[in-house]
């Protein structure tokens, strides 16, 4: 069944406010083999004009991805089924990195619900801002909800011909 396409513009209330943690930001980027001194030292950080660390650049997709998915994947309204999602696409736009001791916000809004070969195509904007309400960056994720095979509510049945075979 094909998303609502009256979602399209619908903006939930922004998330309870995530405190970005120094740690955090190593664990992370070692996990992607990131070594660059600016996400671990904060003299290396200071160095280059930030306050304190500052966090790889998809680090963020952490705190939009969990607010879409309480919010948007979670909205029974909307009839996503996630148990068919894969990930289409991300990007992000800055307006300034994210540092260590920021207590961040998102908004989610549905920006875009498309039908391609049965396919739904789910674009969903996250605004990120800090305690101060200023923007920080915005994520752009894509996501695509597979259409269901015909055949997948018949694959435990028993085909009339080999019934009547015996």
């Amino acid at each position: 069944m094909a998303l609502d396409q009256s979602f399209v513009g619908r903006t939930y209330p922004p998330t309870a406010p995530y405190e970005v943690g120094r740690e955090k930001i190593r664990e992370f980027a070692e996990a992607i083999g990131d070594p660059n001194p600016v996400y671990t030292d904060p003299e290396a950080a200071r160095a280059l004009g930030h306050p304190d660390v500052i966090a790889p650049p998809t680090f963020v997709f952490s705190i939009t991805f969990k607010a879409t998915g309480k919010q948007v994947f979670e909205d029974p309204q909307l009839g996503l089924d996630y148990s068919r999602v894969v990930h289409g696409d991300q990007r992000f736009e800055y307006t300034r990195p994210v540092r260590a001791g920021d207590q961040l916000r998102v908004t989610s809004t549905i920006d875009s619900i498309k039908s391609l070969a049965g396919n739904d195509i789910l674009s969903v904007r996250g605004d990120v801002h800090d305690e101060a309400g200023d923007h920080v960056v915005t994520s752009f994720t894509t996501l695509v909800a597979r259409a269901a095979k015909a055949d997948e509510g018949a694959a435990h049945e028993v085909p009339a011909q080999a019934e009547e075979s015996g």
